[in-house]
């Protein structure tokens, strides 16, 4: 499964974020967005979550599923961490990660398999609300290891972990990659694995106030 962005522009707020982004990205690839704040990193990865619909241009996968065509079919290609950690903070860890191995129709060794990522196994009846940042994070990013989608989205994925934790996360990549998935990652630091890199700038405000006439 390759991933083609083409010609992708995106507003929020009125304001273009994206302008003209494209790149394909091959079977096992990994792609690391760099780029200032307000540079739009976060907007494409909603934007290819499907998110947030673009105001031109498109993406692919397979060379034939269109970005909003079928938007079931794309989610399940897919698995986006964005900036919420996106866990429940009234249920232990493994009562999270068991709602969300529900929700994707994964298995106990799934499970077991997720905890493992991120060595989490000691805190599992630990509530999620009393967990540290960084405990949370791990927790959040442990469901990439519950269910099979060949397309990661992560936005900063390392903010509040700690070395090892960082580590964790590059083997992951790495392992993903090695059975042939795809990752495109949002990131200011190295993570220390193989890829190539896509630098975004913010588009000039002189064009962005010329193409909305509020703005302008």
């Amino acid at each position: 499964m390759s991933l083609v962005v083409t010609d992708l522009a995106c507003r929020r707020a009125g304001r273009r974020v994206l302008d003209g982004v494209g790149f394909a990205l091959a079977p096992g690839g990994t792609l690391v967005l760099r780029g200032p704040n307000g540079a739009g990193k976060s907007t494409l990865l909603r934007a290819l979550a499907g998110l947030l619909p673009p105001e031109r241009g498109g993406a692919t996968l397979d060379g034939h599923l269109a970005l909003g065509d079928d938007p079931d079919g794309w989610a399940e290609r897919i698995a986006y961490a964005g900036h919420l950690d996106a866990v429940k903070a009234q249920l232990t860890v493994a009562e999270n990660l068991r709602f969300w191995a529900a929700l994707l129709g994964a298995d106990a060794t799934a499970e077991a398999e997720a905890l493992d990522a991120f060595a989490l196994a000691p805190i599992t009846s630990r509530l999620a609300g009393a967990c540290s940042a960084g405990q949370r994070r791990r927790l959040g990013l442990a469901r990439l290891a519950l269910a099979p989608r060949r397309l990661w989205l992560l936005d900063e994925p390392t903010v509040s972990l700690d070395a090892e934790a960082a580590e964790r996360l590059a083997a992951m990549i790495a392992s993903h990659s090695a059975r042939g998935g795809m990752t495109v990652v949002a990131t200011h630091v190295a993570l220390g694995v193989d890829g190539s890199e896509l630098r975004l700038l913010p588009p000039a405000a002189a064009s962005t106030a010329a193409a909305d006439p509020f703005l302008a």
